[in-house]
């Protein structure tokens, strides 16, 4: 006999609901589009000095 657990079936850890998938996945775009916006508007003030020198 055998005790040990199968790969992948825990007790401890419940599967995600699709509202927290959904949640989880809402907050990576607004993180992604925060990041881009930020790069986008830092390289736009960057060529801008640059070009006034």
């Amino acid at each position: 006999m055998s005790t040990t657990q199968p790969l992948g079936r825990t007790t401890a850890s419940a599967p995600l609901r699709v509202r927290d998938q959904a949640r989880d996945a809402a907050a990576l775009i607004a993180f992604s589009a925060a990041t881009a916006s930020s790069l986008a508007l830092a390289l736009l003030l960057l060529t801008h000095l640059g070009s006034q020198g």
